[in-house]
């Protein structure tokens, strides 16, 4: 009786003019991708993994120029995957970080320079302690032009044999990025004292501003 009504009612509506959409979105879905599919003026987007997201958010954060980073997973088939699903390395993606950037203050090739100098990219498929193809090294472009510069700066860190062996990063085009569950954004600001954050963040950050003083953000604080 209930489908019988609600197939008479769509079909009065219809007759007046009422367009219908596709089933709506799991609130949280919608969320999850909407975060990061918006346009945002003079901005540009760079899209990197090295490992785990607490780690890379909690560097890219503190830049001159960086509007906004997000951690979530891209590069595997499953829709709208879990933290969960991710951790089991079935999904194919990798944990990254969206980076929303004015390229007036920062270039995507300083970009890639941190990108570099604060992952181990000849390590596959794992940094540390933390291994799978979730922590697998990638920048995932969005352009013809982040795809060369990707690429030059590999060749250049290769010929020059900066790292004792050859490096291992993929380059390939960004896919869909879904936004990780919400108590994965700001990790690391949100929780310095975990055991991961101390043991493991700390560290990479400290030497991060030392690397990179001249590219701190004022606003940033030192953990």
């Amino acid at each position: 009786m209930r489908k019988l009504a609600a197939l008479i009612l769509l079909t009065v509506l219809a007759s007046l003019g009422f367009a219908w959409a596709k089933e709506p979105k799991a609130p949280e879905q919608e969320e999850r991708v909407s975060q990061v599919t918006k346009d945002v003026e003079n901005l540009e987007k760079a899209t990197f993994a090295g490992g785990c997201f607490w780690c890379t958010e909690a560097v890219f954060q503190q830049l001159k120029g960086v509007s906004r980073v997000t951690s979530g997973y891209i590069g595997g088939q499953t829709v709208n995957p879990t933290y969960e699903q991710i951790c089991s390395g079935d999904t194919g993606h990798a944990e990254a970080t969206e980076i929303a950037y004015d390229p007036k203050e920062i270039t995507f090739a300083e970009l890639l320079e941190v990108h570099f100098k604060t992952h181990d990219p000849t390590s596959l498929n794992r940094q540390g302690n933390d291994v799978g193809t979730q922590y697998r090294s990638s920048v995932f472009y969005h352009t013809p032009q982040q795809k060369a510069a990707a690429e030059e700066i590999i060749s250049e860190l290769n010929e020059q044999k900066v790292y004792s062996d050859p490096i291992v990063t993929e380059v390939v085009p960004a896919s869909e990025f879904y936004v990780a569950e919400a108590y994965h954004q700001d990790y690391y600001s949100n929780n310095p004292r975990q055991g991961y954050c101390a043991m493991v963040i700390t560290p990479k950050v400290e030497k991060f501003r030392k690397i990179f003083a001249d590219k701190i953000r004022e606003d940033s604080v030192a953990k």
